[in-house]
């Protein structure tokens, strides 16, 4: 059973998002009104997911995202935003969440959501991640100016794969990019999450735009 934490300063919001959840047999194991409170229940409970509001007191959402993916706790984020493309969002996405939802998503779309990123995967496409960082990343690094220390251990192919990632390429797409087998792309992908510290693809991608890898709007 897949177990999920519901932070939002809102009443209602949580009892509307536990009422679908709960439904459907997911089991809402905690509830917190502010991002301190979500990060306390986080380390307390360990859920699954947790759905995340950006905008709350006492800590926002994004610190609270950040210092759940630097706790290293197996919880993934999902973001709720009122509007789509929020600034908050690719903050957010920085800070280590899998994705995010639009807070007046509906009943089968939530449910998918927290589905998905239970599972491991991460709800932000390739066409909106790309807008997110095309609007909030500016310009390319300086010509010449070295790599950041982020890519300093990372081997010559795998800057290629970082590439490639950052242009939202699939693996299957970066193995014929590169001739190689997906098997040797998932093996990259890896080593460069691991080396980087990066916690998903996403992160991934958001990197290989501010080191100037992919340039926004290439």
């Amino acid at each position: 059973m897949t177990r999920v934490l519901l932070a939002d300063d809102q009443e209602l919001v949580r009892a509307g998002f536990r009422l679908i959840l709960e439904l459907e047999g997911f089991e809402v194991v905690a509830e917190a009104s502010d991002g301190r409170e979500a990060v306390e229940r986080a380390r307390e409970h360990r859920p699954d997911v947790a759905l995340m509001d950006v905008r709350m007191p006492a800590m926002d959402g994004i610190e609270a995202t950040r210092r759940i993916a630097q706790a290293g706790l197996p919880t993934r984020v999902l973001v709720l935003t009122t509007f789509d493309l929020d600034e908050y969002v690719y903050a957010a996405l920085r800070a280590g969440a899998s994705g995010f939802l639009l807070k007046d998503v509906e009943r089968d779309r939530l449910i998918d959501a927290v589905r998905t990123v239970a599972a491991g995967e991460q709800l932000v496409g390739a066409s909106v991640l790309r807008r997110l960082l095309d609007r909030y990343v500016r310009g390319p690094a300086p010509a010449g100016a070295p790599p950041p220390p982020a890519l300093g251990g990372l081997t010559s192919r795998e800057l290629e794969v970082l590439t490639l990632l950052g242009r939202g390429r699939s693996n299957a797409e970066i193995a014929d990019a590169l001739v190689v087998s997906h098997a040797t792309v998932k093996t990259h992908v890896a080593s460069i999450l691991r080396k980087c510290d990066l916690r998903d693809r996403v992160q991934g991608v958001v990197l290989a735009y501010e080191s100037g890898l992919v340039v926004p709007g290439e």
